[in-house]
């Protein structure tokens, strides 16, 4: 049973559900919105046509996992857990800019360093990197945020010329950046993991910037099982790791990478479970706690509950 979509409505709810690539947002009167984590699963920023059983729960969960973790460090939106599927927080003005930061060289930005580029989002890499290698320090490449279509690589000083977000928000959107995946590569490794790479969304609620939206999640975030990464990257095989990457693999290997004219291969149930149990997996190793799925008889009445609920609290 998978959640792919709400359409709720709520006493002092002042606007229409919004519906992200994943997540549906209900906003409220004052400065409080509502996240639900549904079970739609996007890659190369197209939402693919089947639901992952647990996928929100898991979505959800991890994230307020991290940002209780994190929130002595860096201010965030959350207020409470309405549900396992989705959180309550203040209203925050997002910045248009995803911030991405990364300890080694996988993924997109492989492909981009493979396909000969040496300087992504304006910061310059060395020669002779190797897939997966670690870069010799953390390197943050931003993204315009997009609506709609794909996010675009920018560079820092782009993002101030363009005033896309004033040089004081970024420095301090860059310091949390760092201090977040600092924290995040510590406790990953506490559990055996290494934080490959991750991407922060922040915003301002009164002046004052926060970090909104998910934290370390599989979405967001890519993990290495640190206890075969060595070996592994010495005899130039793949990583294993937890992430969406293998769903972008799977994708790849069948013909579709979000171009126009490309067709989504079939999602069975077994594709579908498998991914599943990924991101199960994952939950299980970053917070260390058995996944409990939470009742599914009527998901939608349960999270429509929990916000009521909540919204009387308030």
């Amino acid at each position: 049973m998978t959640l792919t979509s709400t359409d709720f409505n709520f006493p002092r709810q002042n606007a229409p559900v919004y519906h992200g690539k994943v997540r549906d947002v209900y906003s409220f009167e004052g400065d409080t919105l509502v996240m639900v984590a549904t079970d739609r699963i996007s890659a190369f920023d197209v939402v693919l046509p089947k639901g992952i059983p647990y996928k929100g729960q898991v979505l959800n969960q991890i994230a307020n996992y991290f940002l209780d973790a994190t929130s002595h460090e860096v201010p965030n939106w959350k207020l409470a857990e309405v549900d396992p599927m989705a959180t309550a927080g203040v209203k925050c003005e997002g910045f248009r800019v995803e911030m991405i930061i990364r300890g080694y060289l996988a993924g997109s930005a492989w492909r981009e360093y493979a396909a000969g580029a040496r300087e992504i989002c304006g910061v310059k890499l060395p020669e002779g990197l190797r897939e997966n290698q670690r870069l010799p320090e953390p390197i943050i490449t931003p993204t315009t945020k997009a609506d709609a279509g794909h996010d675009e690589n920018i560079s820092r000083e782009q993002i101030i010329a363009q005033d896309i977000v004033s040089e004081d928000d970024y420095s301090l959107m860059e310091k949390y950046t760092r201090k977040l995946f600092e924290i995040g590569t510590k406790m990953a490794a506490d559990k055996g993991l290494i934080l490959v790479d991750t991407k922060y969304e922040f915003g301002k609620h009164n002046g004052k910037v926060m970090l909104i939206d998910e934290v370390h999640t599989p979405d967001s975030s890519r993990y290495f099982y640190a206890d075969t990464y060595q070996q592994l990257f010495n005899e130039g095989k793949p990583q294993r790791q937890l992430s969406k990457e293998f769903v972008r693999q799977w994708l790849m290997e069948n013909g579709f990478m979000g171009r126009p004219g490309e067709v989504v291969p079939e999602m069975t149930p077994d594709v579908c479970k498998a991914i599943s149990d990924r991101y199960i997996e994952l939950y299980e190793h970053v917070t260390g706690k058995k996944f409990v799925p939470a009742p599914d008889a009527d998901t939608a009445a349960r999270i429509e509950k929990g916000i009521l609920d909540f919204l009387k609290t308030r």
